[in-house]
C-alpha cells in the first residue's frame, strides 16, 4: 500500500490562486435558495460582530484613547468574518474574490452577478433583521444607555459621510476583507484561518474603513433608536436629519462601489494577473 503524504503547511500563494478559483465556481454554482440562506446568515453574523463593536466603543469616550478603543473594537468584530468563514456563509464583500474565476472563464458573467446580487440581497436582510431584533432587546439602554449612545453616534457619521470619501474608506475596507479571505483560503486548520482573519480585519475596522454589509446593520439600528425612542435619541444632542432612508443610500452606494474596488481590482485582479492569467481559458 502506498504512502500518502499528507501536507499541514499553509497553501502557497499560487496555490492559493488556484484554490480561489474553484472556490469561485462552487460559490457561483450554488442554487438560488441555499445561496440566498447562507447570505442572509453571513449578514447577521457580520451584524454580531458590529454588535459588539459597538459595545467594546460605549462610554470610552474621554476614559480610553482612541487608537485603543478602535484596536479593541477591530478585534472583536472579527467575529462576524470568523464566524462567515468557518460557520460557511456568503458575503458579498467577500465574494468578490469570485472575479478570479470569471476572469478566468470558469464561470458566465450572468452567474457572477447573479451570485452578487442574490448574496447583497440575503446580506441586506440578514443585518437589517438582526439590528430589529437587537432594538427588541432594548440592549441600547445597557451601561446607562452607553451603547445606545455609541450606536447613535456610530450611525450619525455614516450617513454624514461625503460620497468621494465613502468610496474611497469603502475601496481600503474590501482590500483587506478580501485579503483575510485569500489568507484563509491558504490555509489547512480552524485555528489557521482565525488567525488569518484577526489581523486585516482588526486593522480595517480600526482604521475606520467602511464595509457595507456592516453598515447594514450599524445605520439601520441607529435609525431604528431615533425612530422609535426619540427621547433617548434626543437626550444625545446629535443632529440626525440624515439618519434616514436616504442616508442610508447616500452611505451603501458610494460604500459598495468602493468595496467592489478594493476587493475585485486590488485583491482579485492583481492575483489573478499574476498567477492565472496565463491559465485563461484552460480546462483544469
Amino acid at each position: 500500500m502506498t504512502d500518502q503524504i499528507i501536507r499541514v503547511d499553509a497553501l502557497l500563494p499560487s496555490e492559493i490562486a488556484h484554490r480561489a478559483e474553484e472556490v469561485g465556481v462552487k460559490k457561483a454554482s450554488l442554487d438560488t435558495l441555499s445561496m440566498f440562506a447562507l447570505a442572509v446568515l453571513a449578514g447577521a453574523f457580520i451584524a454580531l460582530g458590529a454588535v459588539m463593536a459597538t459595545v467594546i466603543t460605549a462610554g470610552t469616550s474621554g476614559v480610553l484613547p482612541y487608537g485603543i478603543t478602535r484596536l479593541l473594537a477591530g478585534l472583536v468584530f472579527c467575529l462576524g468574518l470568523i464566524l462567515v468563514v468557518i460557520g460557511g456563509a456568503e458575503l458579498f464583500t467577500g465574494n468578490n474574490l469570485i472575479t478570479m474565476a470569471w476572469a478566468s472563464r470558469k464561470i458566465s458573467t450572468a452567474a457572477l452577478v447573479r451570485n452578487w446580487v442574490i448574496v447583497y440581497a440575503g446580506n441586506f436582510v440578514g443585518a437589517v433583521a438582526t439590528a430589529i431584533l437587537m432594538f427588541l432587546t432594548k440592549q441600547y439602554t445597557f451601561g446607562g444607555g452607553a451603547v445606545g449612545q455609541a450606536a447613535l453616534a456610530i450611525a450619525n457619521t455614516k450617513v454624514n459621510l461625503d460620497f468621494v470619501q465613502a468610496l474611497a474608506l469603502g475601496v481600503m475596507c474590501n482590500a483587506l476583507v478580501c485579503l483575510a479571505v485569500w489568507l484563509t483560503l491558504g490555509a489547512r486548520t480552524t485555528s489557521d484561518k482565525i488567525l488569518a482573519i484577526i489581523f486585516p480585519i482588526t486593522a480595517f475596522v480600526a482604521a475606520g474603513f467602511e464595509h457595507s454589509i456592516a453598515n447594514m446593520y450599524f445605520i439601520p439600528v441607529g435609525w431604528l433608536i431615533k425612530q422609535f425612542d426619540p427621547t433617548f435619541a434626543a437626550s444625545t444632542n446629535l443632529d440626525f436629519s440624515r439618519l434616514d432612508f436616504g442616508g442610508l443610500l447616500a452611505n451603501l452606494v458610494p460604500v459598495t462601489i468602493g468595496n467592489i474596488i478594493g476587493g475585485v481590482v486590488m485583491v482579485a485582479g492583481v492575483y489573478w494577473f499574476v498567477y492565472l492569467r496565463h491559465t485563461r481559458g484552460k480546462v483544469s
